[in-house]
Parts: C-alpha cells; structure tokens; sequence
C-alpha cells in the first residue's frame, strides 16, 4: 500500500490543540502551586492566573464545539471497534517489536480506535467535570452566593475538581507519550504542527474531495 502525505489538521484544529495544551499546562502548574506542590508563584498570583487561564480555557472551549458541529468533525470521536483488538495488541508489544501500526488514518476517519475511545472520555468526562467544578467554584470564590449551588457542599466541589484535574494529567502523560510513537519520535508533533501527516491509498483519494 503506497502511501501519501495528507493534510490531516486544519488551521483551527492545530491553535486549537496548542492553544488548549499551553492553557491545560498552565491550570495544571498553577493549581498545584496553589495547593502549595509546587514553588515559584505567591498563592495569590497562581491563584489569579489560574482563574485567568479558566476562563480563557472555557472561551476555546466554546469555540470548539462549535467548530466540531459546523464542520462535522465532531463524527471523528464516534466509537468504533474495528480493528480495535489490533491497535491494543500494536501498543501492548507490536510497537516495542517494530511492527508496523495497523491503522491508517484517512481524511474522515483521523484517529484510530483507542484513540476515539480515549478522546470522547476527554470531551465527555473529564472536560464536563473540570468545566462544572471549576465553575462552582467561581461562583463560591466571587461571592455570587454564600450557599454552593445544587446542595453540594465545597469540599465535595473542592475535591471532585482535583480529582479531574489529576484525571487530565494523566491523560496529558498519556498523550505526549503516545505522541512520540510514531515513524520518529517526532513524526506525529510535527503533522500538529505542520497539519501533514502520512497516511494510506484510501486517505489520498479522500483528501482530493475533502481538503
């Protein structure tokens, strides 16, 4: 199967992704500094930036759901199981063996299928309980109400917001790891920057339609 190089991330996809990862590191070295885990910034400062970062991190957000409807991309995190038992045996040994990965990506199917898996309990886990802890606690912070919403009680917000914190650090460990798996520790960096990345006979003939 002869391959071709495929322009895989648009534009927006790409600031999207570095932009979500500057804000990401950011929340994550700012709310352990607040919990006093790590040095280099007054509480007041992480806690100031950290706020900051949270809202800028929601307006992205925003946009890129609505990026992800309008365009359709939003049908790349649909599960599938095909081929899945192969890409889990690939990353179990395959890799470490120099076998080859047995998923290709195409224009319309980008991500294999660990990797959908792994991103819809990003977007529909992890994200809804950093975004709606994260508010709750603002709205205890900026005195809107004296009373946490819901019943619940600002320990329980507290900690369920640390909790998915921790959940998206290693989802980001995760993440950067599998990033240097590819044909070079850099080949799949460089195609979210660049956007290109190699991809098989049946993504060429997509790409023609859809680019």
């Amino acid at each position: 199967m002869a391959e071709h190089r495929l322009y895989l991330f648009k534009r927006f996809e790409r600031f999207w992704h570095w932009s979500q990862a500057l804000l990401v590191i950011t929340m994550l070295y700012t709310g352990f500094a607040i919990h006093g885990y790590l040095g280099g910034l007054r509480f007041r400062n992480a806690l100031l930036i950290h706020e900051y970062a949270a809202w800028l991190l929601v307006t992205l957000w925003t946009f890129a759901i609505f990026w992800h409807f309008t365009t359709g991309e939003w049908k790349q995190y649909i599960p599938t199981f095909q081929r899945m038992a192969q890409v889990a045996r690939y990353y179990a040994w395959g890799m470490f063996r120099g076998e080859r990965h047995p998923y290709e990506p195409t224009l319309l199917h980008k991500h294999n299928p660990l990797q959908r898996l792994a991103y819809l309990w990003l977007k529909l886990m992890i994200n809804p309980l950093i975004w709606a802890s994260g508010v709750l606690l603002l709205i205890f912070a900026y005195d809107w109400t004296r009373v946490m919403p819901l019943g619940l009680s600002l320990t329980a917000v507290a900690w369920t917001h640390t909790a998915a914190a921790y959940m998206m650090l290693l989802f980001f460990i995760a993440h950067v790891y599998l990033a240097t798996t590819g044909k070079t520790p850099t080949a799949y960096i460089q195609a979210m920057i660049t956007g290109w990345e190699s991809g098989s006979d049946e993504a060429q003939g997509s790409s023609s339609t859809g680019a």
